[in-house]
């Protein structure tokens, strides 16, 4: 252990280099230092290079980084060509970004969802996402791990883990959960491997893990960002997300991956205007009691945080309580056995002649791989989804009806036209748990899922933390609303700067 420790303390002055990033680093300060001469996209690919092999592949062993993409420095040096010409080419010029392992990219790197059975899946072509950001100027650096098949596979899995590629750890505590499904994206930006990642979310998966990583995540309205190139679980709810040590970064990549012939007409997505630092004054916040209540150390982070609004001089409104809350989980649990069967079959169609074909595919090389894919937990979700019919049926009907009525005219909308809010604000989710392959992951309670459901923006920002674990503010409202969110949730993040890097240490072994 002497030995490991003082390879890191070595390791860790190397980032604070001429070429380095430190953790605070913004986009805008980058593209600062292009200008100046001090850095260019090949020397910061190259930087985080090093990081990802000495931190995420020795070291700690995080575990979030599973490729890498070969031609990263390539793209680096054609922008850096560009730049000396015409100056920068878009918004996240020269800016690494790192791919949750179920987007489509058409750059040698696989797309498998963590799982055995698509490990040979090259797609032919980017996803939606991915090509809007190479437009805006991105650099995809690799990608990361995830809860394996986003954790759509067994009800018993742990998040963060998956068959190809193991586990991924929180790097504020080895031991404890990085949190579901877009756990490595979450981890590499918490640890400073990338600028930015890409996560997705069909519920919690983008705002868990940012939660319990300490950074900043967005799970916009639904349709804001392309579906295309994603493996998918459910139509109904999926969406990309982005994932940053900031909200002014997050932002900044939000608006590089809109999807701009979904969004209507009269919505304003001038997101970047909306990083206001009086964002909160005059704005009438919900405060969602009962999304609280499962763990004393979150609650009393998250009554610090109230107070902390206040002082921006939001008004509080308290009680403002779902009624619905818990009544849509059975419906919304049949819509995704739905869903998935018919999204992942449609997928699987467009993929290469040698690859599986359908969900009943997937579950017979899972049995034949048993040692791989089913050493910890079952494929018992896999087995329900492949017993459903057609969409067509009036139980998936019925129960996409209900779940979105009890989560938006019944649930989000009728609480903020009720008391006239701008939005609603709750504890994103408990302190990250142990790691546990045997009995599974230990959900106490989330804020994340009625916004998850519906379709509607939510952000999740540092709260504070719980002894040496953070914890996240959730922030929601209702359909395209993400200008009052943004304005809200940078407002609240600059007066309290409650974000502290990991620690980078070695654990016993």
């Amino acid at each position: 252990m002497k030995i490991i420790m003082m390879v890191i303390c070595l390791i860790l002055p190397i980032f604070h280099s001429q070429a380095g990033v430190p953790d605070s680093t913004l986009i805008s300060d980058i593209h600062k230092r292009m200008l100046a001469g001090e850095i260019s996209a090949q020397k910061l690919v190259n930087h985080y290079f090093e990081r990802i092999r000495k931190l995420n592949d020795a070291g700690p062993t995080l575990n979030a980084v599973v490729q890498i993409n070969k031609n990263a420095l390539i793209e680096a040096r054609t922008l850096d060509d560009y730049f000396k010409k015409n100056g920068l080419i878009g918004p996240l010029h020269g800016i690494p970004v790192l791919l949750k392992d179920n987007i489509d990219t058409n750059d040698g790197m696989a797309n498998t969802a963590g799982s055995y059975a698509l490990k040979d899946n090259f797609p032919s072509q980017d996803a939606d996402l991915v090509k809007q950001l190479r437009k805006a100027g991105a650099i995809i650096l690799g990608k990361t791990n995830l809860s394996e098949w986003a954790n759509m596979r067994s009800s018993m899995s742990s998040s963060g883990w998956s068959g190809l590629y193991g586990q991924t750890l929180n790097p504020y505590d080895t031991s404890t959960s990085p949190c579901g499904s877009s756990s490595g994206s979450a981890v590499a930006v918490a640890a400073n491997f990338a600028v930015l990642a890409v996560g997705t979310e069909t519920d919690g998966s983008v705002t868990c893990p940012a939660a319990v990583n300490g950074i900043v995540g967005i799970k916009p309205t639904l349709g804001l960002i392309s579906q295309q190139g994603i493996i998918p679980i459910a139509h109904s709810q999926d969406t990309a997300g982005p994932m940053a040590r900031n909200v002014t970064d997050a932002v900044t990549m939000l608006l590089a991956m809109l999807n701009k012939n979904e969004i209507p007409a009269n919505k304003n997505v001038n997101y970047l205007d909306h990083l206001i630092i009086d964002g909160l004054k005059g704005k009438r916040i919900g405060v969602v009691r009962n999304l609280t209540g499962y763990h004393a150390g979150t609650d009393k982070v998250f009554e610090q945080a109230i107070n902390e609004i206040k002082a921006q001089g939001a008004i509080i409104i308290d009680n403002t309580n779902l009624a619905t809350l818990h009544q849509w989980d059975d419906a919304e649990f049949e819509v995704l056995l739905y869903e998935f069967k018919q999204d992942i079959n449609h997928y699987l169609s467009t993929t290469a002649k040698s690859l599986p074909k359908s969900l009943s595919d997937l579950i017979s090389i899972n049995e034949k791989h048993q040692d791989t894919e089913m050493k910890y937990f079952d494929q018992a979700v896999f087995h329900l989804a492949q017993a459903k019919g057609p969409l067509s049926e009036k139980e998936y009907l019925q129960a996409l009806m209900l779940s979105k009525a009890l989560t938006q005219k019944q649930g989000i909308d009728k609480l903020i036209q009720t008391h006239q809010l701008d939005l609603l604000i709750a504890p994103t989710g408990q302190p990250a748990w142990k790691i546990d392959w045997i009995n599974g992951d230990n959900y106490l309670g989330a804020g994340y899922s009625a916004a998850a459901v519906a379709g509607y923006p939510h952000i999740t920002v540092p709260m504070g933390f719980v002894h040496h674990l953070p914890v996240g503010l959730s922030m929601f409202s209702g359909a395209y609303q993400e200008a009052a969110l943004i304005e809200a949730a940078y407002s609240y993040e600059q007066a309290t700067k409650h974000r502290k890097a990991p620690q980078l240490v070695a654990t016993k072994q």
